[in-house]
């Protein structure tokens, strides 16, 4: 299940293609500012590969890629209700069932090290975000102060 999830503890700069930019520089604060004594709290990233393989999961996909080649770009209204429509389609789509035990697994994990009383944040983390020729940040949500399994998984449909 490592293809899904990966411990933050476990990521380092080089792992930017496999789970983002965010998530590869907290694997690199965690390694190095730990061993200073600075405290970088723990979590999980869920890989690239995880959500491309969501997204054609059940035909999400194929729905999307169908519902933008009719879109008329220029059409405002239709934007908003073609981005809602999409938005509603993700929130509908459950995880991939190897995805869904490797989050489990992982927030199990997180729960174990950290006590059950513990709330997380919940963020996009895009392998082209931040390039010298293109910036992205801003445009997927964050959610702060999550707790509990339902909540998480809920986030990160959102996200």
């Amino acid at each position: 299940m490592d293809n899904y999830v990966i411990d933050l503890e476990k990521l380092g700069i080089d792992d930017v293609e496999k789970v983002g930019g965010k998530n590869a520089s907290l694997g690199e604060m965690i390694c190095h500012l730990g061993q200073s004594g600075v405290m970088v709290p723990g979590g999980f990233a869920t890989t690239a590969q995880a959500y491309r393989e969501f997204l054609s999961h059940e035909g999400l996909t194929d729905r999307i890629n169908k519902a933008l080649n009719q879109l008329d770009v220029d059409d405002v209204k239709a934007l908003a209700k073609t981005g809602a429509e999409i938005r509603g389609w993700i929130m509908e789509t459950p995880f991939q069932p190897a995805l869904e035990e490797a989050i489990d697994a992982a927030y199990a994990g997180l729960e174990q090290k950290y006590g059950t009383d513990v709330s997380w944040a919940v963020r996009s983390s895009a392998t082209a975000e931040d390039l010298p020729d293109a910036s992205f940040a801003g445009q997927q949500e964050t959610f702060l102060n999550v707790s509990g399994l339902a909540h998480i998984k809920r986030a990160m449909h959102e996200v």
